[in-house]
């Protein structure tokens, strides 16, 4: 008797697991279906737009559509539509040529611009072994008209990117000299190496490291600038980071390691709140005063080594407060047609916890440009490198008979070592960072 009531009881718990699971089973389920069910709807309802204004125009338009073009342009449309403004698409082209910006070769005419107040685009820089260096083009001059077209119709990248171009290829610039005369040039487009970081030693022992962007060439470069100076007995080191819209966040994490002690640099932040550790230091560092000099266009990684240094030595930033870009994008997603993607995937957090994202790094010591001051200004006659100079020597106890260490004096705007700023700065402009 009590045998066949166990096998009874055991059939009954049996049969009732299995009308729960089946329950939970089909709660689920409903749950995934009504969850799938307005995505698929969401997704046929766009494909089926894209599908009708496809057919009407290809109906009725006069012209001839070239699907190729046509199909990087919705791409392009796609990633604006997200709202992510550091996002970017990449063509095929343009996605190989970002490969060359990154690894330091560059195929095109070997100048940087900038979009001067007159709409041209003004050279800041003639690269050494460069097309532009052979034709004798110079800083300060400008660029009118790329392949006939108007210049002031075009952004600074897009200048940039109708220079760039295969090896061999030709391109047509108009360009007028810092005196006003002007020219045509038919370009053959060839490769050069863009220096990642220029460096030499100011008076009274202070170095000047110039870092013009995070890429796979600036650890190396940035090292050897280092060891170089403080070798001959740098008391001080400045940093300019001017320009500098930011590039790889490993290189930058790499080269802070190689200044600082040991702590933790950057975490990534996810839209959940969740945090992750991004690049750490070892214990080795430069025991030396730091200043670093930015601006508004000091942006994204440039930023987090600003605020690094600041966090960890108590380096002094002059300048102008920073662009604010405190995010980190992936990696370039590569498509199955050659074209890459980069998305936001996390907020960039320093290492004391502090974000600089939509306000930027307000300055210890604020200094306006000079006048006239641009990218071709030499260094000794910089009205800002002059102050940080000043602020680097009063660090390190060094005074001159010139005075300079008194430079600083009332200029501090705020002194904290914090890299926290609610400054609440507009950002000005950005540039592509693949971090």
């Amino acid at each position: 008797m009590n045998k066949k009531i166990s096998v009874s009881l055991a059939l009954t718990i049996a049969i009732i697991a299995m009308t729960v699971t089946f329950s939970v089973t089909m709660i689920l389920a409903r749950q995934i279906f009504d969850q799938t069910i307005p995505s698929v709807q969401e997704k046929e309802s766009m494909y089926s737009k894209l599908s009708e204004l496809d057919k009407y125009v290809r109906a009725n338009y006069y012209g001839d559509i070239q699907d190729p073009t046509l199909f990087d342009m919705i791409s392009y449309g796609y990633i604006l539509g997200t709202g992510d403004r550091n996002a970017t698409y990449y063509t095929a082209k343009q996605y190989t040529e970002l490969l060359e910006v990154q690894s330091g070769n560059i195929v095109g005419v070997g100048v940087d611009v900038v979009k001067d107040t007159s709409g041209y685009a003004r050279i800041t820089q003639v690269y050494a072994g460069s097309p532009a260096e052979e034709l004798g083009l110079q800083v300060g001059g400008f660029i009118t008209a790329i392949d006939g077209a108007d210049v002031k119709n075009l952004t600074r990248e897009n200048v940039l990117a109708r220079l760039q171009g295969e090896s061999g290829t030709e391109v047509v610039i108009s360009y007028m000299s810092p005196d006003n005369e002007t020219a045509d040039y038919t370009v053959i487009r060839s490769k050069y190496v863009i220096p990642s970081v220029e460096y030499q030693m100011m008076e009274d022992a202070v170095g000047y490291i110039r870092i013009i962007q995070f890429d796979s060439t600036t650890l190396n470069q940035f090292s050897q600038a280092v060891n170089d100076l403080t070798g001959q007995g740098a008391v001080a080191l400045m940093f300019d980071l001017r320009g500098n819209g930011g590039g790889v966040l490993s290189a930058a994490v790499d080269c802070i390691d190689l200044l600082v002690p040991k702590g933790d640099i950057v975490y990534a932040e996810d839209k959940n709140g969740e945090r992750t550790l991004m690049g750490e230091s070892d214990e080795s560092s430069v025991d030396l005063p730091m200043v670093v000099l930015v601006d508004g266009t000091t942006a994204s990684s440039a930023e987090l080594f600003a605020a690094s240094l600041r966090e960890f030595s108590g380096a002094q930033l002059v300048g102008q407060t920073t662009y604010g870009k405190g995010t980190i994008q992936a990696e370039p997603h590569r498509m199955s047609d050659g074209s890459a993607v980069v998305v936001t995937v996390a907020k960039m957090i320093t290492g004391a916890g502090s974000t600089f994202d939509g306000t930027g790094l307000t300055v210890d010591i604020e200094v306006a440009p000079g006048a006239s001051a641009d990218a071709s200004t030499p260094i000794e006659s910089d009205t800002q490198a002059i102050r940080a100079l000043a602020a680097a020597k009063l660090a390190a106890g060094v005074t001159s008979s010139g005075g300079d260490a008194d430079a600083t004096s009332g200029e501090s705007a705020d002194s904290t070592s914090g890299a926290e700023d609610t400054s609440g700065a507009e950002p000005a402009s950005d540039s592509t960072d693949a971090e």
